[in-house]
């Protein structure tokens, strides 16, 4: 390929000068979204304004070429100082604060990239690649929309990561997870309406691996649609053993990510769950983030109408979080909202939060959607959370997330899912 060529002749004429060079790998933030959204000659003018807007950013005698995908890379040569590239990636990023206009519709486009340095980071043409691909991913992973410049530590996470996703692979093929379940208490007759289902890893030489280490690596390979596939067929299994048991109905709420979604996997997996029992979909609630929703609000759209039609109980989660707009929030069937954790945390005395929380709360009632609030930890919190009128809280001032057992010993009371903290 012609920047593999430029590459080694740039190598070559730096390693006879004593100068150095840059190679950065630049990748497009959730470009599927656009493709599915706006369909694939859309994604190709795309990518061609991107090409055109980064040449914007560089000298002439810089290289910008289209590596694969929505994949760019950049060759600077003759830089005087690795600076001179964490400057061009600066210009990149501001560059691509303005949206592009594709077939009349305005797209705000982020990027990710990485960056290495010749010869500190690499002598040859491979191993510079490999380098600043492994920069990229910590970009990526650190929240994109940034850019990082190669480290020697940056491998050992590499490395780490790989360990990691095997090791997941092999929990997934030996049923190495497990459900724990939290409470959501009905805010004013302290009732537990329903409860979370939240998976725990317990890997047999590290322990408890709690879900914020292992479902984005998860998601980003691909292996959230088995988990996710093995979590609906679980909370299944606790809802029959339940009510072979004798024990009243309880909605269990279980979180469904947005690869089950576009896969078209989360469909079939629900679809076998009714017929094996028709009364299910009534007691399984789904929950789909915020930010998830509106990647591609069209898929999302069709998506909870088939489950709505299937009867589930379907809930926002996170909300606040992201941007929605209002005339599709509208449009989703659901049947609740719940309000994030970050503005509870803050309630009372953050007059921003206040204001968000009661916002939502207000708003949703007005839409005739159910509120839950995450989060409550506090007497005050929850007092706040009763005066505008939210209509159920989960969090540790409740309880923690326990084991199934432990649940309905905690909280089976007399004939009913209760607990005795005094509510708001």
């Amino acid at each position: 390929m012609l920047y593999q060529d430029r590459l080694t002749q740039a190598i070559a004429r730096a390693r006879r000068a004593g100068t150095a060079l840059a190679v950065m790998l630049l990748d497009l933030d959730r470009f599927k979204s656009v493709n599915d959204s706006l369909g694939h000659l859309a994604g190709d003018v795309l990518l061609q304004e991107v090409a055109a807007r980064l040449r914007a950013c560089v000298r002439q005698e810089d290289t910008v070429a289209r590596q694969g995908g929505d994949e760019f890379i950049l060759l600077l040569p003759e830089i005087a100082h690795p600076e001179d590239a964490l400057r061009v990636a600066n210009k990149i990023l501001d560059a691509f604060q303005h949206p592009f206009v594709i077939s009349g519709h305005e797209l705000y486009v982020t990027v990710s990239i990485g960056i290495a340095i010749f010869p500190t980071d690499g002598n040859d043409h491979g191993a510079l690649i490999q380098n600043a691909d492994v920069a990229l991913y910590q970009a990526k992973e650190q929240g994109r929309n940034a850019y990082r410049l190669y480290t020697p530590a940056m491998n050992a996470h590499a490395l780490e990561r790989l360990d990691m996703e095997a090791h997941l692979r092999r929990a997934i093929e030996r049923e190495e997870f497990r459900l724990v379940y939290q409470p959501r208490v009905h805010v004013l007759t302290g009732e537990i309406t329903s409860v979370e289902a939240l998976i725990r890893w317990e890997h047999p030489e590290r322990g408890t691996i709690p879900p914020g280490q292992f479902i984005p690596l998860a998601e980003e390979t691909g292996l959230i649609a088995p988990i996710g596939e093995w979590v609906l067929h679980a909370t299944h299994a606790r809802l029959r053993a339940w009510h072979e048991a004798g024990l009243p109905p309880l909605r269990v709420a279980v979180n469904v990510s947005g690869r089950q979604l576009s896969t078209g996997s989360l469909i079939p997996v629900l679809h076998a769950i009714v017929r094996d029992c028709p009364g299910a979909a009534s007691l399984l609630e789904l929950e789909i983030t915020e930010s998830v929703a509106m990647t591609n609000v069209e898929e999302t759209l069709a998506v909870l109408r088939d489950l709505h039609a299937m009867g589930f109980w379907i809930a926002i989660d996170d909300f606040g979080t992201s941007y929605s707009s209002l005339n599709y929030l509208k449009q989703f069937p659901i049947h609740a909202l719940k309000v994030d954790q970050s503005f509870v945390r803050e309630i009372p005395g953050d007059p921003n939060s206040e204001a968000i929380a009661a916002t939502i709360i207000g708003m949703a009632h007005s839409l005739q959607l159910h509120v839950i609030a995450e989060g409550v930890e506090t007497a005050e919190q929850l007092d706040f959370l009763a005066c505008h009128e939210c209509d159920e809280v989960q969090g540790y001032y409740y309880s923690r997330p326990l084991p199934p057992d432990d649940f309905v010993r905690t909280f089976f009371v007399d004939g009913a899912f209760t607990t005795n903290v005094p509510v708001g």
